[in-house]
């Protein structure tokens, strides 16, 4: 009897414990490292680097790292990941919020078992869909393959007029995968354990209700205005 009581104390200890770290934050200050690690590598290959002209007018960027395969011989995915809102006013990217995404069937590569996702939102009906606490890629909002490499700059003009543009990159290979049908989710409970409150993407992304800026955030900003800068930004008076 002793055995067994002790048995269910340790139990509930273990997974007291591991609530509380899922609680602390520390999954989603991992998950912007990593996010950052990702689009540092995309922009730094120059044959496949997403046009500075077209990340410099993005209005959000949405990054996926480490989706997994959910079973062998389909298509499906799992994610968890992060949307930030550039400033209208500054061109500065804003906190991160948490989303996650499960199943559709993705075009990527056969046998990758991961893959780093990249959206950039270009439009305001995008950014408006974003905000949602689900919203549906290619149904609720249009989604296309963004293009890449060294001679895609010239061509970008023509490539801003779309919504949403994807990028992928898979055991090294980077380049634009299809991912429609995608229905991405806002993490509230992720956006609990980073920030203290049950806040949705809207509430951070434009109602700046975070409160309390975590440090992790602010390096966070610090460091994708260094990745993706806005080239237009207003000049000081």
């Amino acid at each position: 009897m002793k055995s067994l009581f002790l048995s269910i104390v340790l139990s509930l200890l273990c997974t007291s414990t591991l609530w509380a770290q899922n609680q602390d934050g520390s999954k989603q200050r991992k998950l912007l490292r990593t996010a950052q690690w990702v689009l540092q590598e995309v922009q730094n290959s120059p044959d496949h680097k997403i046009p500075n002209k077209l990340i410099s007018q993005a209005k959000a960027i949405i990054i996926f790292p480490t989706m997994v395969k959910a079973g062998f011989f389909v298509g499906a995915r799992y994610g968890k990941g992060f949307a930030s809102v550039r400033s209208e006013e500054t061109g500065e990217w804003g906190l991160p919020a948490f989303l996650y995404t499960a199943g559709g069937s993705f075009g990527f590569q056969f046998g990758a078992e991961a893959v780093d996702l990249i959206l950039l939102v270009m439009t305001q009906r995008g950014l408006e869909g974003l905000l949602n606490e689900k919203f549906t890629l290619g149904g609720d909002i249009a989604v296309a393959v963004g293009p890449v490499g060294r001679h895609a700059e010239a061509s970008a003009d023509v490539f801003m007029q779309g919504e949403i543009y994807s990028y992928s990159r898979s055991k090294g290979i980077f380049g634009g995968v299809s991912v429609k049908g995608t229905i991405i989710t806002s993490d509230v409970d992720a956006n609990q354990a980073y920030y203290g409150k049950p806040l949705t993407a809207e509430a951070i992304l434009l109602a700046n209700q975070v409160g309390t800026i975590p440090e992790s955030g602010k390096q966070f900003i610090k460091i994708f205005n260094h990745l993706a800068p806005y080239k237009n930004k207003p000049s000081a008076e």
